[in-house]
């Protein structure tokens, strides 16, 4: 019973961190599942979120707003940030190569990652900067079952939550509603869709205007854990494995191959680091993410390509 409390404390702790890189997944499968597009720039929106909500709460507290209040204007700013960047991506970067191939748009998405980066640089600055909105102390549960009782990350708790919610509301969006299902036409066939009224342009602004809603809520979460800094922008390597293991085109399968991810590498720095070396951390995700591909391309839940020749 005592060697079981740790490993607890060790497996939950990984599945609640691998929930966190699930929000950042979720914005590359919501892309991806209604465009076609693998947005390379969705770890540089989350970056943008971040600082337009910390510079603009940082602006209304020195000038005596409330702090709730403060927060509440400062995600509403944010929000229009991401929306503008929605728009001007759709205009100017995607919107001209409709009917493109998918390695073109793709290559898109880099270059507006550096665009991105360049401007939230130039407009917010480059420090690292604090963003408390949720707690970040820990609960001592099962003290009376276990030695010293798991230790359980209060964030974490509000990560897996966040991301449950998102996940729900979500599946609703593409399975019940109108722009949904467009979404999900268009991802199919651009042409197709064009030729049935479907006006994909403004489907295009409204896939990547959730998406930026979406970075929005990870970059809440992750600049509370880490404080709002450019090294955000490497969570899109993070969130690939991720995406390989639950497939590029399910919504719940970002949030169960973060789990795999999460719980994978954590048991794996604990149990085999001490065997085989230190860093597993960082790299086992990808070893099962290569596993996946050899056995499952598509991903444990992703869709099956058919393609008739």
């Amino acid at each position: 019973m005592a060697a079981l409390g740790p490993f607890l404390e060790i497996l939950i702790g990984g599945l609640l961190a691998g929930v966190l890189y699930s929000l950042v997944a979720l914005g590359f499968v919501l892309i991806f599942k209604a465009s076609g597009v693998f947005n390379f720039a969705q770890g540089a929106m989350v970056l943008l979120a971040g600082l337009a909500l910390v510079r603009s709460l940082d602006f209304l507290v020195a000038r005596g707003f409330p702090y709730w209040a403060a927060v509440m204007l400062g995600i509403l700013f944010a929000g229009l940030v991401m929306a503008l960047s929605a728009w001007l991506i759709q205009r100017y970067v995607l919107g001209p190569l409709i009917n493109q191939d998918g390695l073109t748009l793709f290559m898109s998405t880099i270059g507006a990652t550096f665009i991105l980066e360049g401007v939230a640089q130039m407009v917010f600055g480059s420090d690292v900067y604090p963003l408390r909105l949720f707690p970040t102390d820990a609960w001592f549960l099962g003290e009376s079952i276990f030695p010293g009782g798991v230790l359980v990350n209060k964030l974490d708790v509000w990560g897996g939550l966040i991301a449950g919610a998102l996940v729900a509301g979500l599946a609703v969006f593409f399975q019940v509603t109108k722009t949904g299902r467009a979404l999900r036409a268009v991802a199919d066939d651009h042409a197709a869709a064009q030729s049935v009224g479907i006006p994909i342009s403004w489907i295009w602004f409204v896939v990547w205007l959730v998406a930026g809603l979406v970075a929005l809520v990870a970059a809440m979460v992750w600049g509370t854990k880490l404080g709002v800094q450019f090294s955000i922008t490497f969570l899109a390597l993070k969130a690939l494995p991720v995406l390989i293991i639950g497939g590029f085109t399910s919504v719940p399968g970002a949030i169960i191959g973060g789990l795999i991810v999460g719980a994978g590498e954590k048991l794996a720095e604990i149990y085999l680091g001490a065997l085989i070396g230190g860093g597993i951390e960082y790299w086992f995700a990808y070893v099962l993410a290569l596993g996946v591909l050899l056995v499952r391309p598509q991903g444990l839940f992703g869709e099956r390509l058919i393609e008739r020749i």
